[in-house]
């Protein structure tokens, strides 16, 4: 079963890659999306220090550390990568 499990889950990468790709987004975009998934407001935040960090970043005027993208991928429980 282990082999068949291994094929049907290469056909459904291949197949969602091919049908249905993920566009790639800024940080900040990721950032404002899963902040909206969760009804989070920028205070609901503190791993990314001050409030004005927050709308600074959500602005793309500031971006995120490798702190704050480690802080913020456990958070949301996501890859880091999302955040690059």
């Amino acid at each position: 079963l282990a082999n068949l499990l291994e094929t049907i889950s290469i056909l459904i990468e291949v197949y969602e890659q091919a049908h249905h790709p993920v566009a790639d987004s800024p940080a900040h975009e990721v950032l404002r999306f899963l902040m909206q998934e969760h009804n989070l407001t920028p205070n609901d935040l503190p791993e990314m220090g001050p409030q004005q960090n927050v709308l600074e970043t959500l602005n793309g005027k500031l971006a995120l550390n490798l702190t704050q993208i480690q802080n913020l991928s456990k958070r949301f429980h996501v890859s880091p990568a999302v955040f690059f």
